[in-house]
């Protein structure tokens, strides 16, 4: 069929580049690149809706199952115990220089310059042990949070896996730009990550 719709195009270009130039035959080149790619494509969408309709295909919302699941709270909670204690003394490193700020603000008026310059320094070694450990803070925090989640993660993906061998999907996905609700697994996986233990 392809060489049956090529042949007369090469055809009508040959007629058109002797007699309109090569201008009209680029265009003429063009349209039936156009047509052919157009009759390749409907052809194509239409293998791909008879070959929908033999796929099972899911959705899993991964967003949902790191914020509702119990492991995903538990894994928060733990986090949470684990740091306490540091942001606990962070808030009170936190107050105190507060204070101290507050202090040389205050008493700047009435200091020697050499008082003033050497609280400005106490001031500003604080202020640096203060920003060091609060990164420090952050970067563990951070470095647990994702080891925990990614145990999360690890945990329902063997549950996806179970639940589409156990229920023929074909392909189970875990991102979208756009999912019919239909297909949104999201639900079974959260009940069946809670009830495994």
């Amino acid at each position: 069929m392809i060489q049956h719709t090529i042949a007369p195009a090469r055809q009508l270009l040959k007629d058109q580049w002797s007699r309109k130039g090569a201008a009209r035959c680029a265009d003429a080149w063009q349209w039936c690149r156009a047509l052919l790619l157009s009759v390749l494509l409907l052809g194509a969408s239409m293998n791909v809706v008879q070959a929908q309709d033999a796929l099972r295909i899911g959705l899993v919302n991964t967003e949902r199952i790191l914020r509702e699941s119990t492991a995903a709270k538990a894994a928060q909670q733990k986090l949470e115990q684990e740091f306490s204690r540091r942001e606990k003394e962070l808030q009170e490193a936190a107050a105190r220089l507060k204070q101290l700020s507050e202090r040389l603000e205050r008493d700047a008026s009435v200091l020697s310059d050499s008082d003033r310059q050497r609280r400005q320094r106490e001031f500003a070694d604080q202020d640096k042990d203060f920003q060091r450990k609060q990164r420090e803070f952050r970067e563990d925090l951070n470095q647990r949070r994702n080891e925990e989640l990614a145990a999360v993660i690890e945990r329902a993906n063997k549950v996806i896996r179970q639940m589409a061998e156990q229920e023929k999907y074909d392909l189970i996905l875990q991102e979208a730009v756009y999912a019919s609700p239909r297909i949104d697994i999201t639900d079974k996986v959260l009940r069946a990550l809670n009830a495994a233990k």
